[in-house]
């Protein structure tokens, strides 16, 4: 499954490893939180490729904000998906981080530690309750006071199933799982009835997966990680018996979204997780699979669905902080954010906006229905996926899921090594 705005549906896949150095740039003012003063000067702002698909949208923008505070000059820059993460630590170490940047909350952690990161509870503290109460936590960091971006647009999505695969099996196709139970008892099922041919899922647990299972994923300070804990080997044990069984599918191991995705489309996996983006797609390159495409909740065990989020930094040596504050709060205003998540399937994170009839009315159509069930959900969903859990986490965690599903450790034993590495890790970032 293909999806051309893979960042707007998978925020946050990258981390910028910061040496603390990055915070001396040599301006006189590193770290102050005032951005009080006249609303005026140029400043640079970053995106994360979205130039390609949303020229026109943000040249809007950026024109009605500068006639809006006369005086203010925009300069826009677009940075390409692959690499992102490096740009922003080179132009950190450099002393050239934009004013306003479009960041994740795995992003902004090292340049809040590095102090580039402007504190938005000081120096925009009365914007705080125009956004929903989870997507404004989303930029905080364990460890430290303090909010360090704007939150921007939101994502998340439901599990879309094959009901036709669910049929072959004798499964109700109109009664998808709907708790943990279900939908191993429904898998190790599929996996029986098609001969270990159709699997249900096609991704290894990640960490927002233990997250939603209800593993607690760090301690309650953010100085060490806890997801080797009983429910966590329980979780990863439940895998275990998937993968033996062919309910998981054997090449779980090294997939990616991507390539989840193409199963799912072929008739592969019977379930996968995706967003209204995919709807499209599937009408297109799979019409049989449209017709019997079967959307059903997020399963969680915290009554809480995964959020992905995206914010907007401002620079904390930024020579123009009145104006780059005041700009990146018009970009992620109730008004703009709406009018983005009109032209592209994501949704604003400011407070009400969810209530909007586009996010509440039906027309009959499965985009709208997707749209809908993923708004409510919004209004309280949360980022499992912690700030400080490094692409170097994710990748040591997802080496050792893999040792406990080929069976050379216990599920406890794999977890106790990536809680160990993870940890390690976390002490490196400072």
């Amino acid at each position: 499954m293909r999806i051309s705005r893979r960042v707007l549906a998978v925020a946050a896949a990258c981390v910028v490893a910061l040496p603390l150095s990055a915070c001396g740039s040599g301006s006189d003012d590193t770290g102050s939180a005032d951005a009080s003063g006249k609303v005026e000067g140029e400043i640079t702002f970053q995106t994360w490729n979205l130039r390609a698909n949303f020229k026109p949208y943000f040249e809007g923008v950026i024109a009605d904000f500068e006639k809006e505070y006369p005086g203010t000059d925009v300069k826009w820059i677009d940075q390409p998906a692959e690499g992102y993460a490096d740009k922003i630590s080179a132009d950190a170490a450099g002393g050239t981080l934009p004013d306003v940047v479009n960041v994740s909350p795995d992003l902004v952690a090292p340049l809040a530690k590095a102090g580039l990161a402007l504190d938005l509870d000081k120096a925009a503290g009365k914007y705080e309750k125009e956004y929903l109460e989870g997507a404004w936590a989303s930029h905080q960091v364990p460890g430290m006071t303090g909010t360090y971006a704007f939150p921007w647009y939101l994502n998340t999505g439901p599990l879309f199933y094959n009901k036709t695969l669910f049929r072959q099996a004798g499964l109700d196709p109109e009664q998808p799982p709907k708790t943990y139970d279900e939908l191993f008892a429904d898998a190790l099922e599929l996996a029986r009835k098609s001969d270990g041919k159709v699997a249900t899922l096609a991704n290894v647990p990640t960490v927002e997966d233990f997250g939603r299972y209800g593993v607690p994923l760090m301690n309650d300070d953010g100085t060490a990680f806890a997801f080797n804990d009983s429910k966590g080997v329980e979780l990863l044990t439940k895998y275990k018996e998937l993968y033996d069984a062919k309910a998981l599918d054997p090449q779980a191991l090294t997939a990616t979204p991507e390539s989840s995705g193409k199963k799912f489309l072929t008739g592969a996996v019977a379930m996968n997780p995706g967003s209204a983006l995919d709807l499209g797609n599937f009408k297109k390159q799979a019409p049989n699979l449209y017709k019997n495409i079967g959307i059903t909740d997020q399963i969680t065990s915290t009554g809480h669905v995964n959020m992905y989020v995206m914010g907007v930094m401002v620079n904390a040596q930024s020579k123009r902080k009145p104006a780059a504050v005041a700009f990146a709060h018009y970009v992620t205003d109730a008004e703009h954010q709406m009018s983005f998540a009109q032209q592209v399937a994501i949704f604003p994170s400011t407070a009400g906006s969810l209530d909007d009839p586009y996010f509440t009315k039906e027309d009959g159509t499965d985009e709208t229905r997707v749209r809908i069930a993923a708004a409510k959900s919004l209004k309280n969903a949360v980022n499992y996926t912690p700030v400080l859990f490094s692409e170097q986490m994710k990748t040591a965690l997802r080496n050792e899921v893999a040792k406990a599903l080929q069976g050379k450790e216990s599920p406890k034993e794999a977890l106790d090594n990536a809680v160990k590495k993870c940890d390690t890790l976390l002490r490196q970032q400072g």
